[in-house]
């Protein structure tokens, strides 16, 4: 077994050779907020990138429409995980060689097919490189198990360091002391986001940067996770919504009990107000790409609006 993820994560981030991309600089947009207490609210849920973590494009990318970063990402990866010598030798450079072994996989996951209508099925980062694995293992491709772990857990660092280097991520501006209050004040906080394996670890590497906490379980309830990668279908999958719902009803939480908090509207709150949850559109920068007529609109209309994470507490605060 490796050192965990998030010893991993802190590891890389200490090291002065490697050069992390940043977020591009918000560019707020114009929004007035309402902020009318909702008391009966138990429960906040959160979305993920782009919402508690700022992130270019708002979203996680599989592949960033920049080829550029492409290119940094994937020469990157070759190049800190030592893979050239077992890579098949092809005309050009060895990250085009990658690139075509990458979307050869990531395409061929993206086609399985969702068990029912209405529903997306999410694209495991983590399978993706273990896919690339072993076609690199046909050429004696080996690592340092005592770092990184057998396969999947070495996947998994792979997709994280991928990611990273692909897109700048950092926390929202003051949400980690605002969820560690609303947690105090008895709060409960769940995740309903489009995520990754490594994104729960991610999360706790970016938060940590605005204070101290050993673990996310201390800011939300584990038992309100309900993640992209694990229930293998992303936004905006109405079971997705579905499964949470039930979960919610079973700890005597009813639907319009909850909050549900996030940048995306017509994809993500729409279908959560569909299912019969309260919502919260975070208008923090142009990433939010919606319209006066969408906010408007009877089935996606939000029933409370954010400019900053930190308006939460005047929501649901106690």
């Amino acid at each position: 077994m490796g050192i965990s993820l998030s010893a991993y994560i802190d590891e890389l981030h200490g090291r002065s050779d490697l050069i992390w991309p940043k977020p591009a600089d918000a560019k707020p947009m114009k929004a007035t907020p309402y902020l009318k207490p909702l008391p009966e609210v138990k429960l906040v849920t959160w979305s993920l990138y782009g919402t508690l973590l700022e992130i270019d494009h708002g979203k996680l990318l599989h592949h960033h429409p920049q080829e550029i970063r492409m290119q940094i990402a994937l020469e990157k990866v070759i190049k800190e995980f030592n893979m050239w010598n077992s890579m098949t030798r092809r005309q050009g450079q060895p990250w085009e060689g990658m690139l075509i072994l990458y979307d050869r996989f990531r395409e061929d996951l993206e086609m399985v097919s969702s068990k029912h209508k209405g529903d997306f099925t999410e694209t495991d980062s983590v399978k993706i490189w273990s896919k690339i694995l072993d076609r690199l293992k046909q050429k004696d491709y080996t690592w340092d198990a005592g770092k990184y772990g057998d396969q999947e857990e070495f996947a998994l660092k792979i997709a994280y360091f991928f990611h990273a280097s692909l897109q700048g991520v950092q926390a929202a501006p003051d949400a980690q002391p605002i969820l560690a209050e609303l947690t105090k004040e008895g709060v409960f906080q769940g995740l309903l986001a489009d995520a990754q394996a490594f994104s729960l670890a991610q999360l706790k590497h970016e938060l940590s940067l605005q204070g101290r906490f050993s673990s996310v379980a201390e800011m939300f309830s584990p038992e309100f996770f309900f993640l992209s990668y694990q229930e293998k279908l992303r936004k905006p999958s109405l079971t997705l919504y579905k499964r949470p719902k039930e979960v919610f009803k079973k700890h005597g939480i009813l639907p319009e009990q909850v909050l549900h908090v996030s940048h995306r509207l017509k994809d993500d709150l729409a279908i959560a107000k569909k299912s019969g949850f309260r919502t919260a559109l975070l208008v923090a920068d142009q990433t939010c790409q919606v319209t006066a007529e969408e906010v408007r609109h009877p089935d996606m209309k939000p029933d409370r609006l954010l400019t900053e994470v930190r308006q939460i507490r005047q929501i649901v605060g106690r």
